[in-house]
């Protein structure tokens, strides 16, 4: 009997495409998505794959994937997986193969590190956390705005006190609100009746997500916090496209039922090549003025996924009545009470924040061009918004 014969080379990369991307087929070792791959007699595989960010959350899942697709090949005995990351100048190839629409040159560019702060589900306390998370920030010495990206269900204006319609300057650019502690706000809310409801199609919170990017005079900031909306829908991946450098924070609380379904959303962040952050669970625990301690919702949740994502567990935040006092009244805790054992862990949060983030992080290198007041008004223009 002769020996069985060995694969090819091409044949491995076509095996990958079905894992990695198959509308990129013919591009993917041009892109350094395959990094290499080396075939040994005796019908050893080694191959090395490019990630997009070094803490992708499938990493794993993607191991055994290209694991078991290259291990169907004829005269393959053995998988060898191996990773590493892809540098700037590929990602920035990889978005433009995509399609991917990135903000002009100039926009954001005095912002140094822009926080997604998601969750699978609402009801987690992810608003309340990026209120809180800017506030703590700001207080720290690090200037921090706050863009409430959860159209539909908007509470940034109410958690931090400030609810009128914004002016323009003489850019022609809007000027976000000054919050608590001098944070910089936006809002959808800011725009529409109080408690209006907004029904909108997913075209329509692209161009409103954008706007709110690209014709917001944020100036510089150290960082923006990005409240989402709950789950994995169009504005998450408006997101990932206007800003691929962005990175993604994810809340849970720690019951197993919110930790799974939190687990989604970062799921969607690998989908979409936004890096992790790290996990805050929230509502870890509620101790009573005699010291006693109930786990409401469970305990442990947030360390499992953090665990399960391999990235960092910036955070437990105990369940305080003064934390949703403080919300509904438009005072950030950690301002209105520094010592409360909530706001106490809200800025150890925000500290795993400065050390997870670089201090130099622009999102777009260009610096903005020199505007005048005749000059055209850049991006799409937001319905809501209106002269009067």
């Amino acid at each position: 009997m002769g020996a069985m014969s060995l694969p090819t080379e091409e044949q491995v990369t076509e095996a990958l495409t079905g894992v990695i991307d198959p509308e990129l087929r013919r591009s993917i070792v041009e892109l350094g998505m395959v990094r290499s791959v080396e075939i040994a007699d005796g019908g050893r595989v080694d191959v090395v794959v490019s990630l997009t960010t070094p803490g992708c959350p499938i990493r794993s899942h993607f191991q055994q994937a290209v694991a078991d697709q290259v291990g169907r090949l004829e005269g393959v005995s053995r998988v060898e997986v191996g990773f590493d990351v892809l540098s700037n100048e590929e990602k920035g190839r990889l978005q433009q193969s995509l399609g991917r629409q990135r903000l002009p040159e100039g926009a954001l560019a005095q912002v140094k590190n822009v926080i997604c702060v998601a969750s699978g589900k609402g009801g987690v306390g992810k608003s309340t956390m990026t209120a809180n998370l800017a506030a703590a920030l700001q207080a720290e010495g690090h200037t921090a705005g706050a863009l409430d990206c959860d159209v539909y269900g908007y509470s940034i204006p109410r958690m931090l006190g400030v609810n009128r319609k914004p002016e323009v300057n003489a850019e022609r650019k809007i000027v976000p609100l000054a919050g608590p502690g001098g944070i910089k706000v936006m809002s959808i809310g800011f725009f529409l009746e109080k408690d209006a409801a907004v029904v909108w199609r997913g075209p329509m919170l692209h161009k409103a997500i954008q706007q709110f990017l690209e014709d917001v005079d944020w100036g510089e900031l150290d960082y923006l916090l990005l409240d989402l909306p709950p789950g994995t829908g169009d504005v998450s991946m408006t997101l990932a496209q206007l800003l691929p450098q962005a990175k993604m924070l994810i809340v849970t609380t720690p019951q197993p039922a919110a930790q799974a379904v939190a687990r989604r959303a970062a799921e969607m962040a690998a989908k979409v090549d936004l890096e992790l952050l790290g996990v805050i669970e929230n509502m870890s625990g509620f101790t009573t003025p005699d010291g006693q301690r109930f786990t409401i919702f469970g305990e442990g949740g947030g360390q499992h996924l953090a665990d399960q994502l391999e990235v960092p567990l910036v955070g437990k935040i105990p369940l305080s009545e003064g934390l949703r006092e403080q919300a509904d009244a438009g005072s950030p805790l950690v301002l209105q009470d520094p010592d409360a054992p909530a706001a106490q862990a809200i800025r150890e949060a925000a500290h795993g924040i400065v050390a997870a983030t670089p201090q130099e992080l622009p999102v777009m290198q260009a610096p903005p061009a020199a505007v005048t007041a005749q000059s055209p008004v850049g991006g799409t223009e937001l319905p809501v918004i209106s002269s009067s």
